[in-house]
């Protein structure tokens, strides 16, 4: 038997199709349901490359007991965050006020009249254990607390729902001066610097702003920020979180030394990543170990990630097989080596040097089996890069030079079932959304600029281009895409994530012509997203965006400004307005930029340790930049780290005149060296 998710096009919703729990989509007729037969609504949601949701998918979820139970006294809905980050949003925050934290798979309890939460939590095992009720406890308690203790449950649900409804008022607080730029970057660099013990995650909206400090050079600041980030980019580049084999970067470390990845692949982390290390190369850290994360990256992108219409896959599991007879997959079996394998596979003088080079020993580092992480950064010797293609041949069953290609397995039974010359590997959420392209989009035309690679941009437009072609319909922008099949509107995210990407083909192809596109206008476009982006999620009363479309119909209306994996869409959104300002010369442009970051002063001034990109746009603000200059200069001088600068090419130049360097609404003298040049866009940049 199946439930009314079979018909779903989300993986993660396909994942439970098969529970005995008779699961609802988020849906008008769910929320109804509830309603009318006064049930509470339990709301679970998670994605499909959770390995906990996974866990409590084939426990709890799967329990006949706990499904008649559920049937009986609930309507249990199911939601893909990745296709509802608006909804998730909601209910995460009200978890972390109820609980202290938060996670996935995030279960909560709601009220059927009006969606309020009132209790909630994460993994709820199947039995008691790690001193938690089993999930059927859980269930019964809440249900009688939710019929006999009426005036306790209304006094929960008014407290949760004012706080939730807290930040959406009007908080005006301070100035949008240097001193405020000056606080959030050196929160950004501090918090990069003193995380304490456990786990570790890539932290690029922090990264990234720290690396903005670099060229202030506060000599008296707790961190030095050029330390702070390039130890990030090691700790990224030689970690256990890096795929040394197959490229790629994990979503973060269980452990404070970056050794054991929790091994999933997300988009959303490889294109940050990417465009972060392209910066630091920029920036002048251009540690051979960068680029061959970039290199290793992008090549696992176009063989396992990139679909035949050119945009990326979303995810891939942190579990797999190891045998097509396994009932249940193992996590990190793709990834993990033991050190019998690598006696099998490597020479002796092979497996000394990678012994030399990386933490390896015969009792492993992860449950037995050996992790790859490096010792030191710099260059791989070709004998270690010929030990390491070995065991590329092993687990992918060909040679990196021949398997560029690499088909995805989109469910676990066409994991099991179908014929791999190596390794099971781990199931690839096939979908496209648009913000998370919209990350990589801009990661590839980074490292294309910083490493001259035309490959890298024809890769991004295409992925542009296929967004611009199959994201609208009836004249609205959509988020996601199943198969060729848009679905979802468009959130603050996508909007100002893919506003971003197309100034960034837009300023990378007057870089690398080879790799444009001349019948598509890259500035024309991004202005008409942006002139939708305003008018449906633009807030006229507050300034700033609004998570998602008044019509969504939730019980309260986000503007987010807080970064988590990826960075907030206001604080993108204020940057693309100043970028947009810079090349338009549409002075409407830099007002609404500034409305908006007046509308989050105070929340930058109480909470600096929440909104890093908040302060990324404050720094465009505060120092817009754009380069009028010849191609040829622009080819070199774009290679640099120039965070608030934009350029335009100019072909009518004086002979004498190597270019122009303006400051917002006004432009320094004709500069007549390109030493002249550097010199004055160095001073733009730091104009405190």
């Amino acid at each position: 038997m199946t439930n009314r998710l079979v018909h779903s096009q989300s993986l993660y919703l396909r994942k439970h199709a098969e529970n005995p729990i008779d699961w609802w989509p988020w849906c008008d007729e769910a929320l109804d349901k509830a309603k009318q037969e006064n049930k509470p609504i339990f709301l679970s949601i998670g994605y499909s490359s959770c390995h906990w949701c996974t866990v409590m998918e084939g426990e709890a979820f799967s329990d006949l007991a706990v499904a008649n139970y559920m049937n009986a006294n609930y309507v249990p809905i199911k939601v893909d965050r990745e296709e509802r980050p608006d909804i998730d949003s909601i209910y995460m925050q009200a978890l972390q006020l109820m609980t202290g934290q938060g996670g996935w798979p995030l279960n909560i309890f709601l009220t059927p009249a009006d969606r309020v939460p009132f209790y909630g939590g994460t993994y709820f095992p199947l039995e008691p254990k790690y001193g938690r009720p089993s999930f059927l406890q859980v269930l019964q308690a809440i249900r009688r607390f939710y019929d006999t203790e009426i005036e306790k449950l209304q006094s929960v649900k008014d407290e949760i729902l004012q706080r939730l409804q807290q930040p959406t008022l009007p908080k005006i607080g301070g100035e949008l001066n240097h001193h405020l730029l000056r606080l959030g970057l050196e929160y950004s660099t501090g918090i990069l610097a003193t995380q304490g013990p456990g786990t570790r995650f890539p932290m690029i909206p922090y990264a990234g702003t720290a690396l903005r400090a670099k060229r202030f050079g506060f000599t008296e600041a707790r961190f030095d920020a050029a330390m702070v980030c390039k130890q990030r980019g090691i700790d990224l580049a030689l970690g256990g979180i890096y795929d040394h084999v197959g490229g790629g970067f994990h979503r973060y470390t269980v452990d404070p030394t970056w050794t054991v990845p929790h091994f999933e692949k997300m988009l959303y982390d490889n294109g940050q990543i990417v465009e972060y290390l392209a910066d630091l190369i920029a920036a002048g850290d251009p540690d051979p170990a960068f680029e061959r994360a970039i290199v290793g990256t992008v090549q696992w992108l176009v063989r396992e990630m990139t679909a035949a219409g050119g945009y990326f896959y979303a995810a891939q599991d942190a579990d797999s097989f190891v045998t097509p007879e396994d009932v249940e997959p193992e996590e990190g079996a793709f990834y993990v080596w033991s050190y019998a394998e690598l006696e099998t596979h490597l020479t002796d003088a092979e497996l000394a040097e990678l012994t030399e080079q990386f933490m390896i020993s015969p009792t492993g580092n992860f449950e037995g089996k050996i992790v790859l992480q490096r010792r030191y950064p710099g260059a791989l010797s070709n004998t270690l890069e010929a030990a390491l293609a070995k065991l590329f041949r092993v687990r992918y069953g060909a040679s990196p030079e021949i398997c560029t290609e690499f088909p995805p397995a989109r469910t676990n039974q066409e994991a099991r079932q179908q014929s791999w010359t190596g390794r099971i590997p781990p199931v690839t959420d096939t979908k496209m959304i648009v913000a998370w392209n919209s990350l990589m989009i801009s990661g590839l035309t980074r490292a294309a600029v910083v490493l001259n690679r035309s490959d890298y941009l024809k890769l991004a437009v295409q992925a542009t281009e296929f967004i611009l072609n199959q994201q609208w319909v009836k004249g609205r922008f959509h988020r996601i895409n199943y198969d060729g099949q848009p679905n979802v509107i468009a959130q603050a995210e996508d909007y100002a994530l893919f506003i971003k990407a197309l100034l960034d083909v837009q300023q990378a192809t007057q870089v690398l012509e080879e790799a444009s596109t001349p019948s598509l206008n890259w500035l024309d476009w991004a202005v008409r997203v942006q002139q939708e982006f305003d008018e449906f999620l633009w807030s006229i009363e507050l300034g700033g965006y609004y998570n998602t479309d008044a019509r969504a119909d939730l019980i309260v209306r986000e503007r987010s400004a807080d970064d988590n994996a990826t960075p907030s869409a206001n604080g993108v959104a204020i940057a693309n307005l100043v970028r947009l300002f810079l090349l338009t010369e549409e002075l409407s442009y830099f007002d609404r930029a500034e409305q908006a970051l007046q509308s989050f002063t105070h929340t930058m001034n109480e909470l600096p340790q929440t909104c890093p990109s908040l302060f990324a746009a404050l720094d465009w603000f505060q120092h817009p930049t754009l380069l009028r200059t010849r191609a040829e200069q622009l080819a070199s001088l774009s290679r640099y780290y120039w965070p608030t600068m934009m350029h335009r090419l100019e072909t009518a130049l004086p002979l004498d005149t190597f270019g122009f360097v303006c400051q917002g609404l006004s432009c320094q003298e004709p500069a007549r060296s390109i030493e002249q040049l550097q010199n004055q866009l160095q001073q733009s940049l730091v104009r405190f």
